[in-house]
């Protein structure tokens, strides 16, 4: 049926909404005036009025929200106009933002006359720093408190042709974690400035605060340390949740010259071990137990069995840990002992190094092996679904490690960025996004924060209850990072119902596509505030496409590349797309990129990145793998992996868009997804429905199969057609929560194999 334009709304369609009758007629006369303002104008007109006068209240309920967002663009043209947009910059608020505020600075000098301001030039801007990235870096170091101990010759240097990437701040010598803890000019960070503000989980009434001379100093304690206990340029890893402590060890790591080992802390003992090895770590910092929920889950125990040299090891409270350590291993209490002789423990001397020494070890997603195994043995359907898993995870975990992927001191650089020129992040901001340091987000949010002079934010807790809403609340956090299936969690259980999150001005999300529904859920929070969608990578250290505060924003699109980052989108042919021209294909990207990686610890990082890439305007193009869609007006939709893109009856769609259209099809679904294969004796491919059904319910996979066909064909295409259905307990991830689409593509093409033979 044919949705409702805004202007036949009637009461009733309100009231089935959620609201009272009074309270609905009251809500349908404020429609009627607000639309008869705006008489003549589009839809996007008449949602800036409808937010701007605050008519749509976070406390009333989502299907409000969703009859009058969808209702205003009944009839908009995707196709022709690009996506609805929800959000919308206002130029002076755009002249105040970090980006606004050098673009008008700079941008007569750089642009000449062809510069207007920051809304109206941002385009051209962008691409002028795509065309001279030292311009734009030069600009930025002077807006972060980067202080080298020896400045660069230049900013880029490009004669060293094997060098792809170029050779960026030559010469220069820093420490980048003493940069995050020194009081700086500008941005303005004094000794006595918040740095860090945190909950415990269950303490609902009890703030904790520390300034950022406290936090030097405990980061330096930890230095010192670390520094009478392990060698300059040792890998020292840290498995653990995203603590304060967490937060102090990593700095301090890093202060006294060696190098972080991000190691997830849901990692089973096989996948430690695997992220030690490579790495070559020396030690491990880790918990003795992981609190969520008010239950105790065992870490140091996961630890111990990977066998590392050294565990440096906390309490998950009070002050001592209350498990028997190995004899090589100490608590925290035992180790910072170490140093009480000192005169001044609290005083160290950072180890300066070169601006290409190592400072983090990260690892692109692994498996998490036997940890997914043991949650689909625990409730599967049937034995043959286990034993395939079990198979499958197994074989894919011993074939090939994850690549150990380097940052330099260039990488925080580069990550602070995505803070300081997208997000907006400024002095006086509490910018809080619940992740792990095993996590390429973990040291990016973190660099983002110190480098910009915010507050950065902490739960220790699980963020997906109430708890940590009410934290959001009494913390004022200003920004507020999530993942899409993070916020959908939010709005299925209806947890954060009552609490006032309008100090937001903006969030952040990343990890995954985002859904529309799930956007505008999370927006509304706040009065309908801007969600800036990152796509990026951990060889990257940051975001190549995003979205900003200097343009028009649209639920679950990016709406530019990022500064001195040159994309194009290739055909089957290799050969780019027009910059103006909507398409679908695999992103390339300009290989001269600040801060992205140029090594591997355990891997050919040329044949990965660049081997089989066309060459476009003299230069040899980065691989990143994502399929990406460029919608008319230029905005950005992540279509998912290469691997993921499907070819049905000759037609190129990807798992993302199938499962979109396959939202809310039947509601005992909590989860579908979409993937294609081919039987191993030819064919062409079939599209398969993985299916995760709500706790108790059940349906049947025929039934199932005629909705996904249905809802496939209406809304994307009437060629296609669902093959098979399979229900099953859950989805295969990995720790950072991408899909492991390629264990259920196996699971099938054995399948269609055995059937075959049959």
């Amino acid at each position: 049926m044919e949705r409702k334009g805004l202007d036949e709304l009637e009461v009733n369609d309100i009231i089935k909404a959620g609201l009272c009758i009074d309270n609905a007629k009251e809500f349908h006369k404020i429609l009627k005036e607000t639309i008869g303002a705006a008489k003549g104008s589009d839809p996007r007109e008449l949602w800036q009025r409808l937010v701007a006068k605050r008519v749509l209240k976070p406390c009333y309920p989502h299907g409000l929200h969703q009859l009058v967002y969808y209702s205003v663009y009944a009839h908009w043209d995707s196709t022709n106009n690009g996506p609805p947009l929800y959000w919308f910059p206002s130029l002076d608020q755009s002249k105040h933002t970090n980006l606004g505020r050098i673009m008008e600075v700079h941008g007569p000098r750089l642009l000449g006359t062809s510069y207007k301001d920051p809304i109206s030039s941002f385009n051209l801007f962008q691409k002028f720093t795509v065309q001279h990235p030292e311009a734009y870096w030069s600009i930025l170091l002077k807006e972060l408190p980067v202080v080298f101990r020896e400045p660069p010759r230049c900013i880029l240097d490009t004669t060293d042709k094997s060098k792809r990437g170029g050779t960026w701040l030559p010469g220069s010598v820093l420490n980048i974690a003493e940069c995050c803890l020194q009081p700086s000019r500008h941005p303005r960070k004094d000794d006595d400035s918040l740095a860090v503000i945190w909950r415990d989980e269950g303490c609902d009434s009890k703030l904790h605060c520390m300034t950022l001379k406290e936090l030097r100093e405990r980061v330096m304690v930890v230095a010192n340390a670390v520094d009478a206990t392990f060698s300059k340029g040792d890998a020292i890893a840290i498995d653990m949740p995203m603590t304060v402590h967490a937060i102090i060890i990593y700095f301090a790591i890093i202060l006294a010259g060696c190098v972080v080992v991000s190691i997830a802390d849901s990692f089973a003992a096989k996948e430690i071990a695997t992220r030690l090895h490579v790495s070559n770590a020396k030690g491990i910092f880790t918990q003795d137990f992981i609190l969520r929920g008010g239950s105790k889950f065992p870490l140091y125990s996961r630890v111990v069995e990977a066998a590392p040299h050294k565990a440096i090891v906390l309490p998950v409270s009070g002050e001592d840990v209350c498990i028997k350590l190995r004899e090589q291993d100490q608590s925290l209490g035992d180790f910072l002992a170490s140093v009480k002789h000192l005169p001044r423990p609290n005083h160290y001397s950072p180890v300066y190094n070169p601006i290409d020494f190592p400072t983090n070890i990260l690892f692109s997603s692994g498996t998490t092996g036997n940890k997914i195994a043991y949650q689909v043995f625990s409730v599967c359907h049937t034995l043959a679904f286990c034993c395939l898993i079990s198979f499958l995870l197994g074989h894919w975990s011993e074939s090939g490690e994850p690549k150990a992927i380097q940052w330099t001191q260039l990488s925080p650089i580069r990550a602070a960025n995505d803070g300081w020129a997208y997000v907006d992040l400024q002095v006086g901001d509490v910018f809080c996004y619940p992740t792990n340091l095993g996590w390429v987000a973990g040291p990016i949010v973190l660099y983002e924060a110190f480098l910009s002079g915010a507050t950065f934010a902490l739960y220790h807790g699980s963020p997906l209850g109430g708890g940590f809403g009410k934290f959001v609340q009494d913390a004022g956090v200003t920004i507020l990072g999530t993942i899409p299936s993070m916020v959908k969690a939010w709005k299925s259980t209806n947890c954060m119902e009552g609490l006032n999150w309008t100090k937001i001005r903006s969030f952040v999300t990343a990890g995954e596509a985002s859904h529309v529904d799930n956007g505008l859920w999370l927006s509304s929070r706040a009065y309908y505030k801007p969600i800036i969608e990152v796509c990026g990578g951990t060889e990257l250290a940051s975001s190549y496409l995003q979205g900003t505060l200097l343009q028009p924003q649209a639920f679950g699109a990016l709406s530019t590349a990022s500064m001195a980052t040159g994309v194009v989108i290739l055909n089957d042919n290799g050969v780019p797309y027009p910059d103006d021209q909507p398409c679908v294909g695999e992103v390339g990207l300009f290989p001269l990129i600040m801060g992205a990686s140029d090594r591997l610890l355990n891997a050919d990082h040329d044949k990965i990145y660049f081997k089989g890439m066309p060459m476009f305007k003299g230069m040899q193009l980065r691989r990143h793998g994502d399929i990406i869609k460029r919608t008319a007006g230029g905005y950005f939709i992540v279509q998912g992996r290469a691997d993921d893109t499907m070819n049905l009856g000759g037609i190129k769609t990807s798992s993302v868009e199938i499962e979109r259209a396959c939202n809310n099809v039947d509601q005992n679904i909590v989860e579908s997804i979409a993937i294609s294969a081919a039987p191993e004796d030819g064919g062409p491919e079939l599209l398969v429905m993985f299916a995760v059904l709500k706790e108790g319910y059940s349906s049947k996979p025929e039934d199932l199969q005629k909705k996904f066909t249905r809802a496939i064909q209406t809304n994307l295409n009437p060629l296609f057609k669902v093959n098979h259905v399979r229900i099953v307990p859950e989805i295969p991830r990995t720790s950072s929560n991408k899909l492991l689409r390629r264990v259920l593509r196996d699971q099938m093409k054995k399948e269609l194999s055995v059937r075959s033979r049959i």
